[in-house]
């Protein structure tokens, strides 16, 4: 008796512990989702989702806020039934990776329209890559330490060709809102990381542009566009080498059936900046008969016709009186050397020595023996 006694509170105790869990479980299969009045859309009807009424005494449209408390659901009100079938209309107003609030603008049957933002999301390319093939450049390395410098200069990249001359009235917070609406319909895309970087060059921030570079890079690492605009950044930087070896390699990428005039301009102002004049100037005619009329090539040109070709440049100059310097010098030790073993071989010895004195008089015939003269008798 007692073994079943015990047996029957355990059992109990079990039911007990499930079902205050199954209570304290706010589960997902309590929502209630429902059709709208025409039944071409599911809508909301009464759940745990949070909701909230926004002024509606002073809007009576239905401004209305949904928070991403419920990723599934907000996919479920974007399908909608258009003849026999349901279709899934683009999600505005879901963002994949933030938690920001978004207003959308509901009528009576729940169809949504004129989305706007409650809080601006961030406008950038995510989680930075962990690795990619040119991570070993000093630029990028640097990446975190690099100053504001702007590039007003690549709007050119996002206005016709009409209004290319009208820098001055390019809308920058238009340029944010568009490429905020293309991340939030295509998040992962490599043209849409290349356009953020360049958005960010315009802005002036060389990190988080060179960070969405990276991540179009670390899914096609043979992107000659986005290689080209991370050679202009690190070239802006002052990163001579590291732009000069980018912007190699996408000459080398570029497709056959594409203009490589970016390319050789970039090389071209280049070694301009290197000073390399001959070698810029052969980059540049190139771009010119790639792009005829490119106005910034012929500006480049004339500046470096102007540059006078007899002029020496100040390292040749230091570099060749090291030179001179230095064989001035060898000369000289040479020389006093020689006449150091010059002065050993002739030294007098400090003894004389018969016997090589009378060698070296025989050598000359003669001879160090007396004769004697003989006695004339009488």
């Amino acid at each position: 008796m007692n073994s079943i006694t015990s047996f029957q509170n355990l059992v109990t105790l079990t039911l007990y512990v499930l079902v205050s869990e199954i209570i304290s479980t706010n589960s997902r299969t309590s929502t209630l989702w429902k059709l709208n009045p025409d039944r071409t859309k599911i809508i909301e009807g009464g759940s745990f989702y949070k909701v909230v009424s926004y002024r509606e005494d002073q809007d009576p449209s239905g401004l209305r806020f949904i928070t991403e408390d419920d990723p599934v659901f907000n996919i479920i009100t974007s399908t909608v039934h258009l003849g026999r079938s349901w279709v899934k209309e683009k999600v505005e107003y879901y963002c994949t990776n933030c938690h920001n609030l978004k207003a959308v603008k509901m009528d009576k049957y729940g169809n949504s329209s004129n989305i706007d933002n409650v809080k601006d999301e961030v406008l950038d390319c995510g989680k930075p890559v962990n690795f990619t093939y040119y991570d070993n450049l000093i630029g990028i390395l640097n990446r975190s330490k690099h100053p504001n410098v702007p590039e007003p200069q690549v709007a050119l990249i996002f206005t016709k060709k009409s209004k290319r001359k009208n820098l001055q009235d390019f809308d920058v917070d238009a340029l944010e809102r568009k490429l905020k609406k293309a991340k939030r319909e295509k998040p992962k895309s490599v043209q849409l990381y290349n356009q953020i970087g360049n958005f960010w060059r315009i802005k002036g921030d060389a990190e988080k542009a060179i960070e969405c570079f990276r991540r179009a890079l670390a899914v096609s690492p043979y992107n000659a566009e986005v290689l080209l605009n991370l050679a202009r950044v690190l070239f802006t930087l002052q990163y001579l080498d590291d732009a000069i070896y980018l912007t190699r390699r996408s000459l080398e990428v570029q497709p056959p059936d594409k203009g490589a005039w970016q390319q050789y301009f970039t090389l071209g102002e280049i070694l301009k900046a290197y000073g390399h004049y001959q070698e810029a100037s052969i980059h540049l005619k190139h771009t010119l008969e790639l792009k005829p009329g490119f106005e910034p090539a012929q500006i480049a040109l004339k500046e470096m016709e102007n540059v006078p070709t007899a002029t020496l440049h100040i390292y040749t100059l230091v570099i060749i009186i090291c030179l001179v310097l230095g064989c001035l010098l060898v000369i000289l030790s040479s020389v006093d050397n020689t006449s150091d073993t010059e002065y050993a071989e002739v030294k007098i010895p400090k003894h004389f020595n018969r016997s090589a004195t009378t060698r070296a008089l025989r050598s000359f015939g003669l001879s160090q023996k007396h004769t004697r003269p003989k006695r004339i008798l009488a």
